[in-house]
C-alpha cells in the first residue's frame, strides 16, 4: 500500500485543514460523526464537543456543515481520480481500463493506496459520500456553489472516465452522462442493498461482497449500452 497526499484549492475551505494538528483533528472526527449521525444531525457543536474545543475555531476552517461535506465528497473523487491514473495507465485496452475503473469506483478490490491525512479512514469516506454526497448538490445553491467551481473534483474524475468510454467506443453520444450515471448507481445500489433492499437485487448472492455485486452490475449495464449502441441518433421506443 502507498500513501498519497491529495492537495485541495483554498475554495473549500477558509483555512487549510491540513496545515494544523486541530485542522487534521476537525477533518478526521467530523468525518467520523458525519459517518455516524449523517449529515442532518451532525452540527460544529456537536464536533467542538468531541474535540474538546470550540465552535468558533470550526468556523476559522469551514463557513458551515454543507462546505465540509463538499470537502470530504472532493477529496474523495481527487483520490480515486489518483488511484484510477495509476491502475489504468499500463493496461492498452479500453475495455480493460474501464473494467478497473469500475471496480475502482465500487471498491470490489481492496485498492492500493491510502490517504495520508491522519484518521481519514477510505471505508469511513465511502460510506460518508454512499449516504450523504447527495447533498452536495442537491439543493438550491447548487447554481451558485457550481459557478465557484466546487463540483470541479466530480467534474474531472467523470471527464478522465469518459475519455475511455470515447477511445472504446467513439461513436457513443453520451460518454459523460453514462459516466455520471454508474458513478451514482454504485453508490445508490450499496445504498439500497443496506436499507432498501427491495428496490435492488444487489445482495441477493451471498457468496460476493456486495462491492463486488455492484461491479458486475454496471459493468452488464455499461456493456450492454455500449455493445447494443449505434450511434443512437433518433430512436422511439
Amino acid at each position: 500500500m502507498s500513501n498519497i497526499t491529495i492537495v485541495l484549492a483554498d475554495k473549500y475551505f477558509k483555512k487549510d485543514p491540513q496545515s494544523s494538528e486541530l485542522g487534521r483533528k476537525i477533518v478526521s472526527e467530523g468525518l467520523t460523526m458525519l459517518d455516524e449521525l449523517g449529515f442532518e444531525e451532525f452540527t460544529f457543536k456537536k464536533l467542538a464537543g468531541s474535540i474538546e474545543s470550540t465552535e468558533a475555531s470550526i468556523y476559522r476552517y469551514f463557513k458551515n456543515k454543507h462546505k465540509f461535506l463538499v470537502y470530504l465528497s472532493t477529496y474523495y473523487w481527487s483520490w480515486l481520480e489518483y488511484v484510477i491514473e495509476f491502475e489504468t495507465h499500463h493496461l492498452e485496452e479500453a475495455s480493460a481500463k474501464l473494467d478497473r475503473v469500475i471496480d475502482i469506483i465500487c471498491h470490489s478490490y481492496e485498492l492500493p493506496m491510502v490517504l495520508d491525512l491522519p484518521g481519514l479512514s477510505i471505508s469511513k469516506l465511502r460510506r460518508v459520500i454512499d449516504n450523504e454526497s447527495d447533498k452536495t448538490y442537491l439543493n438550491r445553491q447548487v447554481d451558485e456553489i457550481n459557478k465557484k467551481g466546487l463540483f470541479m473534483g466530480y467534474k474531472e474524475l467523470c471527464g478522465k472516465i469518459s475519455s475511455i468510454i470515447q477511445e472504446l467506443k467513439p461513436e457513443y453520444q453520451y460518454p459523460t452522462a453514462l459516466v455520471s450515471m454508474f458513478i451514482e448507481t454504485a453508490h445508490h445500489q450499496t445504498f439500497f442493498a443496506q436499507h432498501l433492499p427491495a428496490l435492488t437485487e444487489i445482495g441477493s448472492d451471498r457468496s460476493k461482497s456486495l462491492e463486488e455485486q455492484s461491479a458486475d452490475f454496471i459493468k452488464h449495464t455499461v456493456k450492454s449500452v455500449l455493445e447494443n449502441n449505434h450511434g443512437m441518433g433518433n430512436t422511439a421506443l
